[in-house]
């Protein structure tokens, strides 16, 4: 730990610190790392998951997501995106492919997000998460999802911003060129 990083808090999951004359959040678990999963099922409907989130007081709609390494230090981005899209929505991927890492919001965190992209999706289960996430699953139409969001926005929802990102990278490649298979 260099001289100017000073640890001003650590909880169970965050830890804020300071470096320089910069204040930022950090994952306590996982080497800030989590993961999105853009999936569509066989009828290519977009799986969407929506629960209460406590930070905004609301309930958001988003993508399946998860953490690396928040159940097992070894934990894989490929391991956690299984584990979380089966988890959530019950759906279990034949293939994933990351496509992209970055930060999700370089001022405040190090946290690192990758888009991970899964395939031939078989139906294993009922999703709705683990201990008291309560999430509710939502199967929508490709074709309708952009309006539907809109929708459930007018609703009251909080939209992850990440879900225009995450619907264009199921129809394109990172570089911009159609995916071969959608």
């Amino acid at each position: 730990m260099s001289e100017d990083r000073q640890i001003l808090y650590q909880g169970d999951w965050l830890r804020l610190v300071r470096i320089g004359h910069w204040e930022s959040c950090e994952r306590v678990h996982g080497e800030g790392m989590a993961v999105i999963i853009l999936a569509a099922t066989p009828a290519d409907e977009v799986l969407f998951v929506e629960q209460y989130r406590i930070p905004l007081g609301a309930r958001t709609i988003e993508m399946p997501a998860g953490l690396v390494g928040d159940e097992q230090a070894e934990d894989s981005l490929l391991d956690a995106a299984r584990r979380e899209l089966i988890e959530e929505t019950g759906w279990a991927p034949g293939r994933l492919d990351v496509l992209l890492v970055g930060p999700t919001s370089a001022g405040l965190t190090s946290e690192r997000i990758a888009f991970v992209r899964a395939s031939e999706l078989e139906r294993v289960g009922d999703g709705g998460g683990i201990d008291n996430e309560r999430i509710t699953v939502h199967a929508v139409p490709r074709r309708d999802a952009p309006a539907w969001l809109m929708r459930k926005r007018a609703e009251g929802y909080e939209l992850d911003l990440k879900l225009w990102a995450g619907l264009w990278l199921l129809e394109h490649e990172p570089d911009g060129r159609p995916r071969a298979c959608p």
